[in-house]
């Protein structure tokens, strides 16, 4: 595993009012094109991708293409 830059702006993906039930995801962009991905529940465990792979996970996002895996509640 790479090392995590420790200067990173890490973003958490929930809205800012949003005081819900843990844990959130927070991304942060670095160096070189690397995304890092972690929750705010074990920050010490961080998966890296490249922003390529991470702009074609949101457009497939956008698209609808993992809703079958959501469950309607």
């Amino acid at each position: 595993m790479p090392d995590v830059p420790p200067d990173l702006d890490w973003t958490r993906t929930a809205p800012e009012e949003e005081d819900g039930p843990d844990p959130w995801i927070e991304l942060a962009f670095g160096a070189d094109d690397a995304v890092y991905l972690r929750t705010t529940d074990a920050p010490d465990n961080v998966v890296t991708t490249t922003r390529k792979k991470w702009d074609a996970f949101v457009l497939g996002v956008q698209a609808g293409e993992f809703d079958h895996f959501a469950e309607e509640v």
